[in-house]
C-alpha cells in the first residue's frame, strides 16, 4: 500500500532560492482502507496504518469513509452497546498513537450523545479530537435505511460532550477546523457525509460561504450501481467549481457486507471544478493530490459575487487546530517520520513545511496553459475563438453600417489571423469579400518571403489587394525631422510602423471602411507595438489572443482550407516571428527576430496567464515555470526572461490605457474598459526586488 501515496514530485527545490517556505500548495489524501464490519480493534489497526502511510507522503488532510471503525453495513448492529463502547476505546487509542504526527484526518464512527445515535466524522490532529462533526442527511430511501439507527443533525450544534478520553468535544453539522499555525491561514477545513452531498442545499456551501472553508472532506459510503461513479464524478467535481474549493471524497471499499450491496471505493480529490486525482473502482487506493490554496483564494478574491450571506441555515461553530502539537512532540526526541517531517521543534518553523512550494509537489503545470492540450478540445477551442472574434466583428460592421474593412497584411501570424477573422465575419454578414482591402506594405526590412506569402493568401481568399511601398514616403520623413537613415534606431523602426498605420487610417477613410487592428495580448502585455503606430486601429480582433494560441488558430485554419491556402498558411507559420523593421541579411533572409529581443513567447504567455489570472508572486511563477519547461529551459533563463516580463508589463502599461476596442474571448484579457485596469505609472519596485532575491 506504501506506493499508493507516492508522488512524482521533483527535486530541484534544493539549488531554488524561496521567497517564503511554501507557495500556497497544501497536499490532501482520500483513502479506502480494508476493514471487516464491526472488527472495530481490527479496523482500528487499518486506519492507524493508513494515517502513517498518509503521514509520511506529507499529506497535510486525510479523508477515510464513513462509519470507518465499525463499518457502514453493520445495521442494526449499531445499537449495542459493546460496538458503540469499543468505538470510543478505539478513538481514544488512535489519537494517542497520533499524536506525533503533524495531519488533520478523520475516523467514522456512530456516536450517542443521549437519546440520539449520530453518524459522526471525528476530526483528529496530532492526538487531539478536535470535533465530532454530524451528518444532517441520513437517506431512507431505496437500499438506504440511516433513519432506522441514526439521528439526523440539528439545526443547531450540540454543544461539547466528553468523549474518547477528551473534555470539551463539539458537536454540530456545521464546523470548520481552522489552522492558527502562522502562515496556514488558508487551511480551513469543512467535512460532511456522504448525502450531505447529494442533497440540494449541502452543508459545505455554507462552510465554505459563511466561514471560510477552502478544503472540504466527504466521508462516504455510496454503494457502486451502473452509472453512478460518472455521476458522482460529476457532482464532487461540480461542487469544487461552485464553493472554489477543494473536495476530496472517500468512499467506503473492501471489507463492507456484500448482502445486498457492493462497495467499490472510488477516492476523488477535486478542485474548482477540476478533478486532480481519482482511483480505480476496486482498487482501495489513495487518492492524492497536492492543491493550490493561493488559487482558491484568488478566484474568491477577483469574483465579487462571492459573497458571505448575512444568515445561514443553522448555528455555525469555527474550531482552531495546529499541527504545531505534533512538531512540537517530534522535537522533543520522537523518532522517524514525524521528527524528520517537522523538520524543527520550533512549531512554527515546522509546520510551515507542510505548505509545499511548486517545486516539491506532484503536480503539473502545461506549460501553454493558453492551449489545451486534447487535440480534439482545441479543434473546438480553436472554432469557439474565431467565431468570437468574427462575430464580434460582424456585430460592429453591423452598428456602423460598414461594408469595407482595411487590413495591413504583413506576412506574419498576427495579420493572418486578423485577416481570416474578417473573411469569416464578410461571410457571416453576407458581405462581398471584394470589401475588404489587405494592404501590403513593403519597407526597409520586408523579406520577398513575406511579401509573397501575404500577396498569395490575399489573392487566394479573393479580398482586394494592395501594395503600397513605404521607402519614399519614410526617407522624405527621415529628411523632415533630420533623421540619419543609417541610424537604424527606434525612430527608424517606429518611423515605419506609424507610416503604415497613417496609410491604413486614410485608405479607410477613403472607402468609407475601418481599419482592423492585428495587434495580440502577449505583444500588448510587453509593449511590443509602436504607439499611435500598429498599436491603434478602429477594431483590434486579436487583442485578447495571446501569441501561442494565435498560432493554434491559424494552424486550424489551415486544415480548414486546404488547398494554395492550405500551403500559404502553412509557410507563415514557420516564418520566424518579427517585425521586419531592420533591413534583411545579405542573403535576403529576416535580420529581427522577436523573440530574440524580448524572450520566448511560451514563457511570456505562461507568465503573463498566473499574474493575470490569480495574481501569483514571481517566486511561485517562477518555481512554476522551473517543472513546467524542465529540459526546456534551465532556471537562470527563465529568470532573465521573468525579470524582462515584469519590466516590460509595468513600463508599458500607457500603451494599454489607450487601446481601441476588441472582443474578449478568454478569461485572461488587457482591455482598460474591462478586466485589467492598472496606472500607467505603477511601480514595478517590489516585483523586480523579489526576482532579484530569486537570483
Amino acid at each position: 500500500m506504501e506506493e499508493l501515496y507516492e508522488t512524482g514530485a521533483v527535486g530541484l527545490g534544493a539549488s531554488v532560492c524561496h521567497e517564503r517556505a511554501g507557495d500556497g500548495f497544501f497536499r490532501i489524501a482520500a483513502a479506502s482502507p480494508k476493514i471487516r464490519v464491526a472488527d472495530v480493534e481490527g479496523n482500528a489497526e487499518a486506519v492507524l496504518a493508513e494515517v502513517r502511510r498518509a503521514a509520511r507522503a506529507g499529506v497535510g488532510a486525510l479523508v477515510l469513509p464513513e462509519l470507518t471503525l465499525t463499518g457502514y453495513t453493520c445495521a442494526d448492529l449499531f445499537f449495542d452497546r459493546v460496538l458503540l463502547r469499543s468505538c470510543e476505546r478505539a478513538l481514544e487509542r488512535i489519537l494517542t498513537e497520533t499524536r506525533e504526527l503533524p495531519l488533520l484526518f478523520t475516523v467514522g464512527l456512530p456516536v450517542p450523545c443521549g437519546e440520539a445515535l449520530y453518524n459522526c466524522a471525528a476530526v483528529c490532529c496530532a492526538g487531539r479530537l478536535l470535533g465530532l462533526t454530524v451528518k444532517s442527511n441520513l437517506p431512507n430511501y431505496s437500499e438506504f435505511y440511516e433513519r432506522r439507527w441514526f439521528t439526523p443533525a440539528p439545526v443547531n450544534p450540540v454543544g461539547f460532550v466528553s468523549f474518547a478520553g477528551q473534555d470539551g468535544v463539539p458537536v454540530g453539522a456545521r464546523i470548520v477546523y481552522r489552522c492558527a499555525d502562522a502562515g496556514m491561514e488558508d487551511v480551513r477545513i469543512g467535512v460532511e457525509i456522504c448525502e450531505d452531498l447529494w442533497v440540494a442545499a449541502p452543508p459545505s456551501t455554507d462552510m465554505a460561504t459563511v466561514q471560510g472553508a477552502t478544503i472540504i472532506l466527504n466521508l462516504s459510503a455510496s454503494d457502486e450501481i451502473i452509472g453512478k461513479s460518472a455521476y458522482r464524478r460529476e457532482l464532487v467535481r461540480t461542487q469544487s467549481a461552485r464553493l472554489f474549493c477543494a473536495y476530496a471524497y472517500a468512499d467506503a471499499s473492501e471489507g463492507e457486507s456484500t448482502t445486498d450491496l457492493v462497495f467499490a471505493g472510488e477516492n476523488l480529490v477535486a478542485e474548482n471544478g477540476s478533478l486532480l486525482a481519482q482511483t480505480p473502482l476496486f482498487s482501495c487506493a489513495a487518492a492524492v493530490a497536492d492543491v493550490d490554496l493561493d488559487r482558491l483564494m484568488a478566484e474568491r478574491r477577483r469574483t465579487t459575487t462571492w459573497q458571505r450571506p448575512a444568515f445561514a441555515r443553522g448555528g455555525m461553530q469555527e474550531v482552531h487546530f495546529s499541527f504545531a502539537r505534533a512538531c512540537g512532540a517530534a522535537g522533543e526526541g520522537a523518532e522517524g517520520e514525524a521528527a524528520a517531517r517537522c523538520g524543527a521543534a520550533d512549531s512554527a518553523e515546522g509546520t510551515l513545511a507542510l505548505m509545499r512550494d511548486a517545486l516539491a509537489i506532484d503536480r503539473v503545470f502545461p506549460p501553454a496553459p493558453f492551449v489545451p492540450a486534447d487535440a480534439g478540445d482545441l479543434a473546438e477551442r480553436c472554432e469557439e475563438i474565431l467565431n468570437l472574434q468574427a462575430h464580434g466583428l460582424a456585430t460592429r460592421l453591423g452598428h456602423t453600417g460598414t461594408k469595407r474593412a482595411v487590413i495591413g497584411l504583413s506576412g506574419g501570424l498576427d495579420s493572418t489571423l486578423a485577416l481570416l477573422v474578417t473573411v469569416r465575419a464578410f461571410d457571416l454578414t453576407g458581405l462581398d469579400r471584394t470589401g475588404i482591402t489587405a494592404v501590403s506594405m513593403p519597407g526597409f526590412g520586408t523579406t520577398t518571403r513575406t511579401k509573397t506569402n501575404a500577396q498569395t493568401l490575399a489573392e487566394s481568399l479573393g479580398v482586394d489587394f494592395r501594395e503600397i511601398s513605404i521607402h519614399k514616403a519614410v526617407e522624405q520623413h527621415f529628411a523632415d525631422i533630420g533623421h540619419d537613415p543609417a541610424v537604424t534606431d527606434v525612430t527608424y523602426e517606429n518611423s515605419q510602423a506609424r507610416e503604415r498605420t497613417q496609410i491604413l487610417m486614410d485608405l479607410a477613410n477613403s472607402r468609407g471602411g475601418f481599419v482592423i487592428g492585428t495587434g495580440d495580448l502577449s505583444e500588448l502585455a510587453l509593449g511590443w507595438a509602436t504607439y499611435n503606430g500598429d498599436h491603434m486601429s478602429m477594431y483590434a480582433v486579436n487583442a485578447s489572443v495571446p501569441k501561442t494560441l494565435v498560432r493554434h488558430l491559424v494552424d486550424y485554419a489551415a486544415g480548414a482550407f486546404g488547398g494554395t491556402i492550405e500551403a500559404t498558411l502553412r509557410d507563415i507559420l514557420a516564418t520566424p516571428v518579427s517585425p521586419e523593421l531592420l533591413p534583411p541579411t545579405g542573403d535576403g533572409e529576416i535580420a529581427q527576430r522577436t523573440e530574440d529581443l524580448v524572450g520566448p513567447y511560451e514563457l511570456h504567455d505562461y507568465f503573463l496567464y498566473y499574474l493575470l489570472r490569480f495574481g501569483f508572486a514571481p517566486g511561485k511563477i517562477f518555481r512554476m515555470a522551473c517543472r513546467s519547461f524542465a529540459g526546456a529551459y534551465d532556471r537562470e533563463t527563465i529568470l532573465a526572461w521573468l525579470r524582462v516580463f515584469y519590466r516590460r508589463f509595468f513600463a508599458q502599461q500607457f500603451k494599454r490605457s489607450c487601446l481601441p476596442d476588441g472582443p474578449k474571448v478568454g478569461s485572461v484579457t488587457l482591455s482598460p474598459r474591462g478586466d485589467w485596469r492598472m496606472p500607467s505609472d505603477a511601480s514595478a519596485r517590489i516585483w523586480l526586488a523579489e526576482i532579484d532575491r530569486l537570483a
